[in-house]
């Protein structure tokens, strides 16, 4: 697998990330190692994890699969805070005094001490963005962070931050959603970070699952659309707009004789700015499938038409 430099860094990332967010609660440590032994023998590298995935659970399977499945220098280990669930209730806090808390104990449930790319994991209202990235500048200059990021911020603040932090401890990479469903990120996000020579992180590149097509027909049972932790987030995407994308790509994925997942995948990963698109899956075998995108490419004409469609 292709591996990018992340920006002006000497970060390397596998050009397809795997993400972790259902790992420790949907997915369990057996699953969750067949995953990761499909990942590393597809040639990828690059994990990514939050503090706030399964309340801590995500770290921890990983933080189990270092050293018996994989060497800790060897991969790309990535986290962020700034989010946690309060009696359930999701509670942002981006100060310093709560960031590096929760970087330490990242550290444990990984198993480690350092992680390769700490990020932010979204921007907060009630902090002052100086106080945010001290944190940032601590993890960096103390070596808990080699890289750190920021993740799902807007335009102004993906490049306020950016500057803020120019000599200090450099953002390496902005993470935000992006897919054919979703192009918001062209609007100020993309640009400013190709501008400053920031990498883009892609994250739910598949529409939340929605471009694979399996909510054409309605909601399978074993979906994430029929999860109570994850209906909400499929919503937004089963809307009549969508529908008209995912149609078309079916069409683009029947003319090249490819799957409607191979040419979403694709369509992001080699968009102009990303460095690295991330993908999550319930179990090893539908990650092989993904997996499969590696071996394509999509002509122009395809991309060209698919823009048009999804603009």
């Amino acid at each position: 697998m292709e591996l990018r430099k992340a920006g002006n860094t000497g970060l390397s990332l596998s050009r397809l990330g795997l993400g972790t967010m259902t790992w420790g609660r949907d997915t369990d440590e057996h699953e969750a190692a067949d995953q990761a032994r499909a990942f590393l023998d597809a040639g990828g590298n690059f994990f990514d994890t939050a503090a706030v995935y399964g309340a801590g659970d995500s770290e921890k399977v990983i933080g189990g699969l270092v050293g018996s499945l994989f060497k800790r220098e060897d991969v790309v280990i990535a986290t962020k805070a700034g989010i946690v669930f309060i009696d359930g209730v999701r509670t942002v806090n981006t100060s310093r005094g709560a960031l590096l808390s929760e970087l330490d104990n990242s550290l444990k449930r990984l198993g480690t001490d350092y992680v390769d790319l700490w990020q932010v994991h979204t921007w907060d209202d009630e902090t002052p963005l100086d106080d945010t990235l001290a944190a940032l500048e601590t993890a960096y200059q103390s070596g808990r962070a080699r890289y750190v990021g920021i993740s799902n911020y807007s335009g102004w603040q993906t490049a306020r931050a950016i500057t803020k932090q120019e000599l200090k401890a450099p953002i390496a990479t902005s993470q935000n959603e992006y897919s054919l469903l979703n192009r918001q990120v062209e609007n100020e996000v993309l640009p400013c970070v190709t501008e400053l020579n920031v990498g883009l992180l892609a994250w739910s590149p598949l529409g939340r699952g929605v471009l694979t097509g399996k909510y054409r027909n309605g909601i399978p049972s074993d979906s994430r659309g029929a999860s109570p932790h994850f209906a909400g987030f499929i919503e937004p995407f089963l809307d009549e707009r969508s529908k008209r994308i995912v149609e078309a790509v079916q069409v683009a994925a029947d003319g090249l004789g490819y799957s409607p997942l191979e040419v979403s995948l694709a369509w992001v990963r080699d968009a102009i700015g990303v460095t690295s698109a991330i993908v999550g899956a319930r179990t090893g075998a539908q990650l092989r499938g993904i997996l499969r995108s590696e071996e394509i490419s999509l002509p122009e004409v395809v991309r060209a038409a698919l823009n048009e469609v999804s603009s």
